[in-house]
């Protein structure tokens, strides 16, 4: 038998540049598994793919954002006081619905053994280029 699987909730990490349009990039996942103690963000930009949906927002203005949402989910000192919220504040807060243009899906949940092996699945699956496959 393997090992004992665990519930987790994470959600998906998005650029929105234009709410009306609604288009979107999969730019990075947010992962709570709470019977592990583990909150944890995986994140990556390409930039190529920003351009083609977004052509007058740079990288350099989106990746400090992202950068913010690892740190707060690893709990760095440098992501402010939100940082130092307990992990499930910490989550919610990342996932909680926004109108900018960094946005998070719905919660989803599933069950794992690894939660830090799940997030890099995830993150493969959800957000890495095809062309990184």
């Amino acid at each position: 038998m393997g090992a004992p699987r665990n519930a987790f909730q994470y959600a998906i990490v998005r650029v929105v540049p234009d709410i009306a349009r609604g288009e979107c990039l999969n730019v990075g996942v947010v992962l709570l598994c709470r019977p592990k103690r583990y909150l944890g963000a995986r994140v990556g930009l390409d930039p190529a793919r920003l351009a083609a949906i977004a052509p007058g927002l740079s990288a350099a203005t989106v990746e400090p954002h992202l950068d913010a949402i690892v740190r707060i989910a690893v709990g760095d000192p440098a992501g402010g006081p939100i940082a130092r919220l307990g992990l499930a504040e910490r989550f919610h807060w990342l996932v909680s619905p926004s109108s900018t243009i960094i946005q998070a899906s719905e919660a989803h949940t599933g069950l794992c053994a690894d939660p830090a092996d799940e997030l890099e699945h995830l993150f493969e699956m959800l957000v890495a280029s095809p062309s990184n496959h």
